[in-house]
């Protein structure tokens, strides 16, 4: 069936498959900044806040791992953000439509406590109300699901917080654009045009067709492994969900111990050879004790030379594999038309 190019342009109506070719292109875009000013007039930042929901939140948590920043960073998914807001907080809000409501609450909440905004948006209301108030600003180009624009997200907020003095490596901005030629040179081993048998990604989603997916990863690819899960559920319409070794193994782990080993699941992990030694001996150790308990893991070993080669790795090759598994479940990967339903209906 993946094989099949007829099936999968037919299925493909939006070009998913186009757009994961070609996201590394995400990774060279220029950003400016709108009202970049406020920045020298704020008083010292202590700590950043950042505000999104969804695939608007994966940069922000792709960012943590890498480049990893100067001050504490924690990410809100609430209509109400951490009350230790104040005015040496830098509170980014982040939609990709703008018109997220829990961000846009998030941001009045922040405005009441005198944090310094920013805002990454491709239009909506949040570029409304920045271009009102004279908030920093970066505009994201529109057309996309937002999952589909996770990597333009994570340069804008990387050239955000780069140019306000708060990313932790060095050169950052300019080392997603060199990595864009590695994200480059890797996914044509996984387009539609390339034989099952050559094709890692189409091997995989035949492999979690017809099961729940479930990813792990340890901490320096849990980002990647949450990427799986969100593209999982948005690409393939299928249910799944994510865990991070080490605290799998504090909990989750005793829960595949009680039922039969003919689970519907297909269990994903990520091993990226950067991660803590102990980490990957817990890999090890976890498959060994599991065995005969769960369904053996589909282990992916993550390439790359550096981590930021590894984590895009990993996201580009998740969303192959969901997309792939989108059309073994006969669906279109690109509409989430239940989602917007439910926007409809809470307004209703």
């Amino acid at each position: 069936m993946l094989d099949d190019l007829k099936y999968v342009h037919e299925r493909d109506a939006q070009d998913a498959l186009g757009i994961a070719e070609k996201q590394w292109q995400q990774l060279q875009q220029d950003f400016e900044i709108e009202y970049p000013d406020s920045f020298a007039d704020a008083d010292p930042t202590t700590n950043i806040v950042f505000a999104g929901m969804g695939g608007s939140a994966l940069a922000a948590l792709l960012s943590q791992t890498w480049p990893g920043y100067t001050v504490p960073f924690e990410i809100s998914r609430d209509y109400t953000p951490p009350h230790h807001l104040h005015k040496n907080t830098l509170f980014v809000a982040s939609s990709y439509s703008g018109n997220t409501e829990e961000t846009i609450e998030a941001l009045s909440h922040a405005e009441e406590a005198g944090a310094l905004i920013a805002i990454i948006t491709s239009g909506g209301k949040l570029a409304q109300i920045a271009r009102e108030k004279h908030y920093p600003l970066i505009v994201l180009p529109g057309g996309f699901q937002p999952r589909f624009a996770s990597l333009y997200a994570l340069k804008a907020l990387i050239t955000l917080l780069e140019r306000a003095g708060f990313v932790k490596a060095e050169q950052a901005e300019a080392t997603l654009k060199q990595t864009a030629e590695y994200l480059q040179s890797i996914v044509g081993a996984w387009r539609a045009d390339v034989p099952t048998k050559d094709n890692y990604a189409k091997q995989i989603a035949l492999e979690l067709m017809g099961k729940s997916v479930v990813i792990y990863g340890g901490p320096l690819m849990f980002p990647a492994a949450y990427k799986w899960k969100i593209s999982c559920n948005e690409n393939a319409k299928n249910v799944a969900w994510c865990n991070e070794i080490p605290e799998f193994n504090n909990n989750e782990f005793l829960g595949w111990t009680s039922h039969p080993v003919e689970k519907p699941y297909a269990v994903v992990d990520l091993r990226s050879s950067l991660e803590h030694p102990r980490v990957l001996k817990r890999f090890e150790v976890t498959e060994k004790l599991l065995s005969g308990q769960r369904p053996a893991p589909i282990v992916v070993e993550v390439r790359g030379e550096t981590l930021l080669e590894q984590l895009l790795w990993a996201v580009a090759l998740g969303d192959f594999v969901t997309i792939y598994l989108a059309f073994l479940n006969g669906l279109n990967p690109s509409p989430v038309d239940l989602i917007e339903k439910f926007k409809k209906s809470l307004d209703s």
